[in-house]
């Protein structure tokens, strides 16, 4: 059985930003050409000013 894991190794931080690359490393081999700006502050939750 494995041992369970350490809380204290966990850092949230660290798996946010595996998450938001995975989000955009998934979009952008979905799709033929470049993502836009627009489309890549989408997908990080980045709200438009204006």
């Amino acid at each position: 059985m494995p041992e369970p894991l350490d809380s204290r190794l966990r850092d949230d931080q660290a798996l946010d930003e595996i998450e938001l690359t995975s989000r955009l490393m998934i979009a952008a081999s979905a799709k033929e050409g470049h993502l836009s700006q627009r489309e890549v502050d989408e997908l990080l939750g980045i709200a438009q000013a204006g």
